[in-house]
């Protein structure tokens, strides 16, 4: 007889909660399937009915990372306010998301590392990184129907603005104490935006 659905979902968020501490303090490559069956308190039978690999695993773990993300973006391209509000929020969100889950972020670049060996992984982050950026593209668009940006390259412009986004996260693992989010990002984003205004 097939699980419950609603049993089934906190069975598959309690070996990813499980995995995501033992990546966390094994690595991806050092981590065994055998160590988050300990660390899950379920038995190896259950984790495999549900995950029959670390890369699949990790594909879950990097959805549910992500999705996150994807809805704010997609919250505040209908949200009220410029198009600069909106984009200054985002970094307030990012920055908000990121301390929430500070002792996770390096795991966001365990996914990257695997991305680079693991098809799954590699396509699901592309997917984001696609979805991410065609949602800042919309908000770019946003700003120049209304005039409150210059007409641009809005490929180009959505771009600057995921290196903004992606730098900042790889600045801040490597040296937490040189990234101040609610300062230094959003100062980043003004800096930005400012080539993108109307000149006077």
């Amino acid at each position: 007889m097939a699980a419950r659905p609603e049993l089934s979902a906190a069975r598959k968020n309690q070996i990813l909660d499980a995995a995501m501490v033992v990546f966390a303090r094994s690595g991806f490559h050092d981590a065994r399937m055998d160590d988050i069956v300990q660390e899950s308190g379920l038995s190896k039978g259950t984790l495999y009915w549900y995950f029959k690999s670390k890369e699949e695993i990790i594909t879950a773990i990097s959805q549910r990372l992500f999705a996150t993300d994807i809805k704010q973006v997609e919250s505040l391209l209908k949200a009220e306010g410029t198009v600069s509000e909106r984009l200054q929020q985002l970094i307030r969100d990012r920055a908000q998301g990121l301390r929430e889950m500070s002792g996770m972020v390096a795991i966001l670049f365990e996914f990257y590392a695997a991305a680079l060996h693991q098809d799954g992984v590699r396509q699901f982050i592309k997917t984001y990184f696609q979805n991410f950026h065609e949602l800042l593209v919309a908000l770019i668009q946003q700003g120049i129907e209304r005039g409150e940006l210059r007409p641009v390259d809005v490929q180009a412009a959505a771009t600057a603005l995921d290196a903004v986004f992606e730098g900042l996260i790889v600045r801040s693992l490597i040296d937490p104490d040189a990234v101040q989010w609610a300062s230094l990002g959003e100062a980043a984003i003004r800096l930005t935006l400012d080539g993108l205004k109307h000149r006077q």
